[in-house]
């Protein structure tokens, strides 16, 4: 019986290995397919270097407007500074460098350009409020002008009317109707 219960112990411990090692195995296979796109793209890269590329400006012309040539030299936070050509090549640093200031100025003028358009906006809306403030007033005196005369008469009518009823019946007709609903539904319970 102990023997038994030792050859159990060890085939589920063998099929306990044998799962773990399954399962290591789709990971690495998982991981080996996640990498392949990389593995590409190393491999184009290693075969280029048997024939580098060589950027060294020759057959590039570079026109600058002059618009943005004096806004580079005007700028007293200008940081480009060198030729763009040296020796015949292109000085890819200076280059970079007059991107990057060229970026900088027009981000300033888009924040500017952003500025007058907020500014802008807020003149519109401030337009838009005075015109319905305008509006609303005009609306009120309207209402006020129609509404309550007609109001007015319309009370002055309706206390004249309850008055004939009085006067005929002794009551106003609505505490008649009232009465007879509660006459006629004290009958029915």
């Amino acid at each position: 019986a102990y023997r038994m219960k030792q050859n159990d112990q060890n085939k589920n411990d063998t099929t306990e290995r044998i799962q773990k090692v399954r399962r290591m195995w789709t990971l690495i296979v998982e991981m080996l397919t996640s990498l392949k796109k990389e593995e590409e793209i190393v491999d184009s890269v290693l075969e280029d270097c048997v024939n580098p590329c060589i950027l060294d400006g020759t057959n590039v012309v570079l026109r600058i407007p002059r618009l943005l040539t004096y806004s580079v030299e005007s700028n007293k936070y200008g940081f480009c500074t060198g030729n763009l050509y040296e020796d015949g090549k292109l000085n890819f640093l200076t280059v970079i460098q007059l991107l990057n200031e060229t970026l900088m100025i027009l981000a300033d003028e888009h924040c500017l350009c952003e500025l007058k358009e907020l500014h802008r906006i807020e003149d519109v809306v401030t337009s838009y409020e005075n015109v319905l403030q305008d509006l609303n007033a005009k609306n009120l005196r309207r209402e006020q002008q129609h509404c309550e005369p007609k109001r007015r008469s319309v009370s002055r009518k309706q206390a004249a009317w309850e008055s004939k009823w009085k006067t005929a019946l002794g009551q106003c007709p609505l505490n008649l109707i009232l009465k007879d609903n509660l006459v006629s539904s004290v009958h029915f319970i």
